[in-house]
């Protein structure tokens, strides 16, 4: 009737389906339907799975509030400042306590959690599976309780722990609730050799990072190839390792990614070590820091051992047309290139590429002497090409990528850094037209 208020049709929807057009928004869009009305505001909090508080002290005087609302979270993020003071044990007991059934923890600059706070969560969350921490305060008892009390971790995250002790001996026991653990991230530790009989008793470990930690490597690598050889995945950056650790992965069959990033003491023969051996490799990322220590030789071995190759990241390696012709040739199965600060990759070694390279669906090309001529053997090469990346390729041209974009006869997504092309300012739109910017995504569709 005339006069009546409008009827609110959402109110015939039943709350699981209001749960199921939750899931489908984003983290913005559910913050402003949970401000529409109270019944909105009770159903999205229900449906709420991830959570990111900010870990101040002050937070322990709402966690009460929280955790009323939002009874069903099951990945929870608590970060805090540098500069500012966490929450402490109380917290971490009460979260514990309150949210059992949590899966997946992350733990960023709580300098207040103690070994107690930690063993609190281990008591009260038995069945967590992912646990990240940055920054804490901590140490091997915390660490201790969380593997013995929580069977069930399979990721297991440390970056920046301060307070691990510089006596290996006290970490032995860390081995004694492993078995599950799928994952393993060591990231800037002062003493993380204390976590090698950790690694060494996890019979199902797949994933091992080892990202900027210092001391001497090679002998935890040796380990790793006698105690867990059906690793899978290895991370070894900007640490201490030389030959002889990568000739002990080399005993490692089950072996598919391998990342090196700025181990100036790896070269060629560790490569060729991994290559002869870990036929098995999909993905293989170099960064050889421009110490000319890995080259053709290396990549050689690799083309000729990896035929499964899909995914070669190499910077700051000087490959030449004869390995990346053996590449293309061998690795027929290569999906995804990128060549970052190569010397030596020129127009001939784009048009091997191009020529060989028929599985190529990603290429990526940074700070290489690459001109026009390469672009023109992109137009009829890599048939599944599908988006190619160009930055800091000084002697392309505009006219250059004119020609690539116009002359494909399938779609291409082009990202380029504009302001190093030889007519400055310029980008591409979805339809082709030159536009400004300072780096572009560019989709191309044949009329």
């Amino acid at each position: 009737m005339a006069g009546d208020p409008p009827r609110d049709f959402t109110l015939d929807l039943p709350d699981d389906c209001l749960e199921i057009v939750f899931h489908l928004l984003g983290a913005d869009d559910r913050k402003f339907c949970s401000l529409v009305c109270r019944r909105w505001l009770k159903v999205e909090a229900h449906t709420r799975r991830r959570l990111t508080l900010d870990a101040q002290s002050s937070l322990s005087e709402a966690l009460p509030s929280l955790i009323a609302r939002f009874d069903a979270v099951s990945s929870l993020s608590l970060r805090c400042d540098r500069l500012s003071d966490s929450i402490g044990d109380d917290a971490l007991d009460l979260i514990a306590r309150s949210w059992p059934s949590l899966a997946r923890i992350k733990l960023r600059s709580c300098r207040r959690v103690t070994d107690l706070g930690m063993s609190a969560l281990a008591a009260g969350i038995p069945s967590l599976r992912r646990l990240s921490v940055t920054s804490c305060s901590f140490g091997t008892a915390g660490l201790d309780a969380v593997l013995q009390g929580c069977p069930c971790l399979e990721n297991l995250s440390i970056k920046g722990l301060r307070g691990l002790s510089n006596l290996p001996h006290q970490v032995v026991r860390l081995a004694a609730a492993s078995s599950a653990l799928l994952s393993i991230c060591l990231n800037e530790l002062y003493n993380g050799q204390c976590f090698a009989p950790l690694i060494a008793a996890s019979p199902n470990l797949r994933t091992l990072k080892i990202i900027r930690c210092s001391g001497e490597w090679d002998s935890l690598l040796k380990l790793i190839a006698e105690k867990v050889p059906q690793i899978v995945e290895i991370h070894l950056e900007k640490i201490q390792v030389s030959d002889q650790g990568l000739f002990a992965l080399s005993s490692c069959p089950d072996l598919e990614v391998l990342r090196l990033v700025k181990t100036p003491e790896c070269t060629d023969a560790g490569v060729i070590a991994i290559a002869e051996k870990c036929h098995r490799i999909r993905k293989i990322h170099i960064d050889g820091w421009r110490m000319n220590l890995i080259g053709d030789y290396g990549l050689m071995a690799i083309a000729k051992g990896c035929s499964e190759l899909q995914e070669l990241v190499l910077i700051g390696i000087n490959p030449t047309v004869q390995s990346m012709e053996v590449i293309a040739s061998s690795c027929r199965g290569l999906e995804r290139l990128a060549l970052c600060g190569c010397e030596t990759i020129g127009d001939a070694e784009v048009a091997c590429i191009a020529t060989k390279c028929t599985a190529m669906r990603k290429l990526c090309i940074k700070g290489c002497p690459v001109t026009d001529r390469g672009l023109e053997a992109l137009v009829e090469g890599c048939p599944n090409l599908m988006k190619i990346k160009l930055k800091r390729c000084n002697r392309v041209t505009r006219q250059g990528l004119d020609r690539l974009m116009s002359a494909r006869g399938t779609p291409l997504a082009v990202s380029l850094d504009a302001m190093n092309l030889q007519e400055s300012d310029v980008g591409m739109s979805e339809n082709g037209m030159l536009e400004s910017g300072s780096e572009e995504a560019v989709s191309s569709r044949a009329d």
